[in-house]
């Protein structure tokens, strides 16, 4: 049985919005979060996350030396089981946690980083419902 499923591929850049436009342009999605930090885009298949780093540097073609650039969301409905199971499958669970009670980041066995997250379309379902109710 499959741990997690992707639940938003995540793009490092140094502004979210002309990037979140381009995919959403690009692939037919809807902007469905905008904020400073982020913008989510949800596609016909899958969420895609522009996200906004610090002194970002883009990918230098076809070197074979850039910061880490993108990463995978894993929607999960249980953090701590999923958590568990893949530190049992050789995962290594980041020292640092920005938000352990809706994502939690953890790396592979190569180094790659990936976090699992509660179902975004949950979350935004429950964010679009309590903007509605107010």
């Amino acid at each position: 049985m499959a741990v997690a499923r992707l639940g938003s591929i995540t793009l490092d850049c140094a502004e979210p919005e002309p990037l979140a436009v381009f995919w959403a342009e690009m692939l037919g999605g809807t902007i469905v979060v905008t904020e400073e930090k982020y913008i989510i885009v949800r596609l016909p298949q899958v969420f895609l996350t522009a996200l906004r780093v610090p002194e970002y540097q883009p990918p230098v073609w076809p070197e074979e030396a850039p910061p880490k650039q993108i990463h995978l969301d894993l929607a999960v409905d249980d953090l701590d089981a999923a958590q568990q199971q893949a530190v049992r499958l050789g995962a290594v669970v980041s020292p640092y946690q920005a938000n352990p009670e809706v994502c939690r980041v953890l790396f592979d066995p190569a180094g790659h980083p990936f976090c699992f997250s509660l179902p975004l379309g949950r979350l935004l379902d429950a964010a679009l419902a309590s903007t509605t109710e107010n």
